[in-house]
């Protein structure tokens, strides 16, 4: 690769790593992309795709580039996170799984390459840039009101088929799920990290991920230069509304409150605080510091199950 660029160089490699990794998949009333993330001989093989892609489905067909095709069980869907998790008990021909990095390394500008099979056209490979992150993506659930928090925006070229799959950084580790298609050189994708995985790991045990429910929507929001110093930040998460009757209204939270601290964890964005929402904190109490009109604000708030 001599004649390449160091850009082209980088990204050839990036592919000739992921596209026999990367499967298109056909459920019953859908088809897109599934990345493939483990391989053993005695538990099958793991494959991570979008929750839409499957939809209602249990079961479908993963096809790689090569022409090894298997048979697919769908384990468990997120429709919060827009994540499912596939299983086939064959790996006969099947390569080593694909390496997964950390979206939280990621910066604007990042160079990136997307994976999958648009348009039914499988192993094809488009590269552009990390155009912005902590995106909210509406989710297809039904669920108004809810969203996908922290996703990457990209300009690598996305089509219906891309959904699924693997988003990468220069070093072919998969750092996003392509989801969606947001318009005309715009693409998105749910970030691989610990929260991630921490869903996946839930979907594969589970089949489901429980999460708890504190009833609150919000943005960042700069910090008072007084306060920055006391707390050594810039931003803290600002709350635009808080849902009646929810565990948050109960504990005493009100739209504008400036959220501080979560569970001691400083928070500056809504991931500071989903990161904290599983199941295991369902019922357990729940430690809120706020600025509120100038004054330290602390609460008590004990999150429900999110139904």
């Amino acid at each position: 690769m001599d004649e390449l660029d160091s850009y082209s160089r980088t990204v050839s490699a990036v592919a000739a790593e992921l596209t026999r990794r990367v499967a298109a998949v056909q459920v019953r009333r859908g088809s897109g992309s599934a990345v493939l993330v483990e391989v053993d001989a005695a538990d099958g093989a793991v494959l991570v795709t979008n929750a839409h892609v499957v939809g209602d489905a249990d079961r479908g067909r993963a096809e790689f580039v090569d022409g090894t095709g298997v048979d697919v069980a769908v384990v468990g869907t997120d429709p919060l996170s827009d994540l499912a998790v596939l299983r086939t008990r064959s790996t006969a021909g099947l390569p080593t799984p694909a390496r997964l990095g950390d979206a939280d390394e990621l910066v604007v500008g990042q160079l990136v390459v997307a994976v999958g099979n648009p348009l039914g056209l499988a192993g094809s490979v488009t590269a552009g840039v990390v155009s912005a992150l902590g995106r909210a993506l509406p989710t297809r659930s039904g669920r108004a009101g809810r969203v996908v928090e922290d996703v990457i925006q990209t300009d690598a070229a996305l089509n219906p088929g891309n959904s699924g799959g693997a988003l990468a950084d220069g070093r072919g580790r998969v750092v996003g799920i392509n989801t969606a298609v947001a318009g005309v050189g715009l693409g998105l994708a749910v970030p691989v990290n610990a929260t991630t995985r921490r869903i996946l790991a839930a979907l594969r045990a589970d089949g489901r991920v429980r999460r708890a429910y504190l009833g609150v929507v919000g943005g960042p929001a700069p910090v008072p230069a007084t306060v920055a110093d006391r707390y050594q930040r810039t931003s803290a998460l600002r709350l635009a509304e808080v849902i009646p009757g929810s565990p948050a209204a109960q504990a005493g939270l009100r739209a504008g409150d400036l959220v501080l601290d979560v569970g001691r964890t400083p928070v500056q964005d809504a991931q500071g605080i989903q990161r904290q929402l599983f199941g295991d904190a369902v019922g357990v109490p729940l430690p809120v510091t706020v600025l509120r009109n100038g004054a330290m604000v602390d609460v008590i708030a004990v999150p429900t199950e999110l139904r």
